[in-house]
């Protein structure tokens, strides 16, 4: 199988927080046998060992572009709507001018070097057996699905990592592009998403094909290292308090506050109050790793838009037990059917229960190493980016 992807970003160094899954998913790809060819939306083309890049056709105007946005966002601000476990029909986001302005630039600017871009490609490698559009904003690119399906009868897909919080009832990141508004989800032969519950959502918004690929993580990539030792009791990395406020305070600010005999640390930004837990530097990915190996505990505080539509899977639950990781997580509905609580991850519930689950973990080392053993063993049968490699190349054989 040959497969051309046009991914967000192939740019490890830019602010694109699925790009290491990406990396993952494409390397898999290739270990399993599939040929690709990987062109990015935003940034440079970055060659690998396991695909070929083409260049991003319109890499200039879109660092402009996104310049532009930017600052069209300062003058107009996009609405905001606190999110909650659903938002209301009447409450879906509506564009805001910035918005609007910005989706008819791209489509009046970009759009046209995109399709010359992807037809160049598809005329010298007629082999080519699909095109999968990879968490681009589907409503910059109007017309070039339909038009590359109808002229070279091959299937075009859509897969969007970001579900649900990338939907219009969601209103997505305040940071982020509206993506669906002013599009045509019709124009795809199949849409593909990281959540079970997210596909009754798309199917709302008119999408007829929809399929499920989880988020995953490499072994070989997030493994545990040796290190001299734990330091660390309680470590969570992540980057904002967005849909995530209240267990942020209750599993890092709180308890940091109230066990002060232990040390907790964070790497992240704009995490609000952290109480008395140590910010870390970021230094590297290999750092990060670091992090994760010399901690006891590792929290794995996951979104509201994630949280609440059922199995919404997200990188870091796969990540933290591929390295062996003692994991404990606020609630999130469809976890438990990806790891078996209480031997692969805990799950805490209430404050007065994160207190008493750190401080058990904390006394009993055996119990916290089998619990990490045991999700890294889960890991290896069951959630590898091979594993989601192979669905994805069963959903597109479907289609060819």
């Amino acid at each position: 199988m040959k497969l051309l992807v046009v991914v967000s970003s192939l740019d490890l160094t830019q602010s694109y927080s699925a790009t290491p899954a990406w990396w993952q998913l494409l390397k898999a790809l290739y270990e399993i046998g599939v040929e690709v060819i990987a062109t990015p939306y935003q940034g440079p083309a970055m060659e690998s060992l396991w695909w070929r890049a083409e260049k991003n056709p319109a890499r200039l105007q879109g660092e402009a572009f996104r310049s532009l946005r930017d600052i069209a966002r300062v003058i107009m601000p996009p609405s905001t709507v606190q999110m909650t476990d659903t938002t209301s029909a009447d409450e879906e986001a509506t564009e805001s001018l910035s918005d609007k302005a910005v989706r008819t630039l791209a489509n009046t600017l970009i759009a046209p070097l995109w399709r010359r871009h992807l037809e160049r490609i598809l005329l010298h490698e007629p082999d080519i057996d699909a095109i999968i559009f990879l968490t681009v904003p589907l409503n910059h690119l109007n017309g070039i699905p339909r038009f590359l399906s109808e002229t070279y009868q091959k299937p075009v897909f859509y897969f969007d990592g970001d579900v649900p919080a990338s939907l219009p009832n969601m209103k997505g990141f305040a940071s982020g592009f509206r993506i669906y508004q002013g599009a045509d989800v019709s124009e795809y032969t199949a849409f593909i998403s990281n959540s079970r519950g997210g596909e009754d959502l798309l199917k709302q918004l008119g999408v007829e094909n929809v399929h499920t690929v989880l988020y995953g993580a490499d072994p070989d990539v997030f493994s545990p290292v040796s290190v001299p030792t734990q330091d660390i009791d309680v470590f969570f990395y992540g980057h904002g308090r967005e849909y995530r406020a209240e267990w942020i305070d209750s599993m890092v600010t709180a308890p940091s506050n109230e066990l002060t005999d232990y040390h907790f640390s964070v790497r992240g930004t704009k995490l609000g109050d952290i109480g008395k837990t140590e910010l870390l530097p970021y230094l590297s990915f290999s750092k990060l790793r670091e992090y994760s190996c010399r901690s006891k505990i590792n929290l794995c505080i996951t979104r509201g838009a994630h949280t609440s539509v059922y199995g919404s899977s997200s990188s870091r639950p796969f990540e933290l037990s591929a390295m062996g990781a003692c994991i404990v997580a606020n609630p999130y509905n469809g976890l438990d059917e990806w790891f078996e609580p209480e031997k692969e991850i805990i799950i805490v519930e209430s404050p007065e229960e994160i207190i008493d689950r750190y401080t058990y973990l904390l006394k009993n080392d055996s119990e916290r190493e089998a619990i990490g053993q045991a999700a890294r063993e889960r890991v290896l049968k069951e959630h590898t980016f091979q594993h989601r490699a192979r669905d994805l190349t069963r959903i597109v054989r479907n289609y060819i």
